[in-house]
């Protein structure tokens, strides 16, 4: 029933009138998904039935709703007839309007995809970044594998310091871990990798690379 027209009887009535054996009846929006009365009426339904409505706001939550109902009670072979728009699919006029409905429904969904990969494609050729965004950058990894050789930083206290969860830090090195080999794993990465670029640099006399000891960096 309409939201703005908390009496039923006006619709019982027209649905009496024209002959319904039993009327069921929710106090709810149509957009309302928990409707036990309908649920109750579509279980009730049998082939040859035909399921009359005051209005089609009082069936579904929406297009594709009310087309998804309709086509099951016809699978079924149970009828639908709507008062308020003239609407009677035991009819080939009302079989048509159903049709239509359904194409409309397609085509909208269809706009709406095409909408989605148009925005996708142009997102892509501005060089926007689609999806989440990382929770850590490569520089923040970075520092926190530093930050973690010290034995008086904490993964609780980086986390907070980059404001995120342990479990992302987990996820982000994964040396951390028992299986990775754990913060002793990890020191002894971090200095392989500053020995690496050390050696990629090729500077002779001179070194600005971090030497870990002990969990100690200098």
């Amino acid at each position: 029933m309409s939201t703005r027209d908390q009496n039923l009887d006006r619709q019982i009535a027209a649905l009496t009138e024209v002959g319904c054996a039993r009327v069921f009846a929710d106090k709810l929006s149509g957009k309302n998904a928990d409707r036990p009365e309908l649920q109750a009426c579509l279980d009730y339904c049998r082939p040859g039935d035909t399921l009359t409505v005051h209005e089609l706001s009082r069936l579904g939550r929406s297009l594709q709703d009310l087309i998804a109902i309709v086509g099951d009670l016809r699978r079924h072979g149970i009828g639908f007839r709507s008062l308020h728009e003239a609407i009677d699919t035991t009819t080939p006029a009302g079989r048509l309007v159903f049709h239509v409905f359904a194409a409309l429904a397609e085509f909208m969904r269809e706009l709406i995809v095409e909408g989605t990969h148009e925005g996708l494609a142009a997102a892509r050729a501005r060089g926007q970044r689609l999806g989440r965004p990382p929770a850590l950058t490569p520089e923040q990894i970075r520092q926190a594998r530093v930050l973690l050789t010290r034995p008086d930083e904490s993964v609780t206290s980086i986390a907070k310091l980059l404001g995120v969860s342990r479990g992302t830090l987990y996820k982000h090195i994964p040396e951390l871990s028992p299986a990775g080999g754990g913060r002793a794993a990890l020191i002894a990465a971090v200095q392989a990798e500053a020995l690496a670029a050390y050696d990629q640099q090729q500077v002779p006399g001179q070194s600005s690379i971090p030497i870990v000891s002990e969990g100690r960096a200098w």
